[in-house]
């Protein structure tokens, strides 16, 4: 985070057009944690945190609750490109159906007596946002696996959430010991570590199989934002990890 430009929470509330008080209760939660509090207490947020805002405030409008925004965001098989594009369709949807809902009120004032309530509905939407939230489903193909998730993560309240944000941290933490401490990916230590990353994604969201883990490996090197997400515990981590997984893994 060194040289980035950081905002204040003030700044950062003013220009999304929400208040200091919900970027403190996103904190609180886990759902947005700053990038960096100083010694005064003050909280800053970076370019990382300024874009999962972003993806907050699009859940937010599709109409998504916190826990369940958590829950989509935190999931090990997120996707933010695929993400980005089906919240793309959804909002499409919703500009559908006020379209249909200013021309009838068009007609209306033009004296178009005749009543229509199919405009009002919300079916269309409600189905693409059900669709949105088999997007691990779809990704995966294990739909035991998913189900499984789904059925843990339901339960979860935000302070779960916080406390599962809090271990995975410390879990990239020790990888970033690790790799400062000069281990090789194949040593017993980083084994040890990618057991217990592998060991927390089972206990908390779905049995993760040498097969998944693997393929989770993959996506944290080809995929900018869980690089971004991970090198917070410094530069590096998540290139280390997957080649820990990678090592673990073949």
């Amino acid at each position: 985070m060194e040289g980035e430009t950081l905002w204040t929470v003030a700044q950062v509330a003013r220009q999304a057009g929400i208040t200091a008080r919900t970027l403190h209760h996103y904190d609180r939660i886990g759902l947005l944690r700053p990038g960096l509090k100083t010694e005064a207490g003050y909280r800053l947020y970076g370019q990382a945190e300024r874009e999962r805002l972003q993806e907050i405030l699009f859940l937010r409008e599709l109409g998504f609750p916190l826990g369940e925004i958590a829950a989509i965001l935190d999931h090990p098989a997120y996707d933010r490109k695929e993400a980005m594009r089906r919240q793309r369709e959804l909002l499409l949807l919703k500009r559908q159906r006020l379209d249909g809902l200013l021309a009838l009120l068009d007609r209306a004032v033009e004296g178009d007596a005749s009543p229509s309530l199919e405009e009002f509905s919300m079916d269309k939407i409600d189905r693409a946002k059900e669709a949105y939230r088999e997007e691990a489903h779809a990704r995966w193909g294990d739909t035991d696996a998913y189900r499984e998730s789904q059925r843990r993560t339901a339960a979860y309240t935000p302070d779960d959430w916080a406390v599962l944000t809090g271990e995975m941290e410390a879990i990239f933490a020790a990888f970033s010991q690790l790799m400062a401490e000069g281990a090789t990916p194949d040593s017993p230590e980083a084994a040890a570590t990618v057991q217990r990353w592998q060991d927390f994604i089972t206990a908390h969201y779905y049995p993760c199989t040498d097969e998944i883990l693997a393929s989770l490996g993959e996506m944290y090197t080809a995929d900018p934002r869980f690089a971004e997400s991970m090198d917070k515990a410094g530069a590096g981590t998540a290139a280390f990890v997957a080649r820990c997984i990678a090592a673990k893994t073949r």
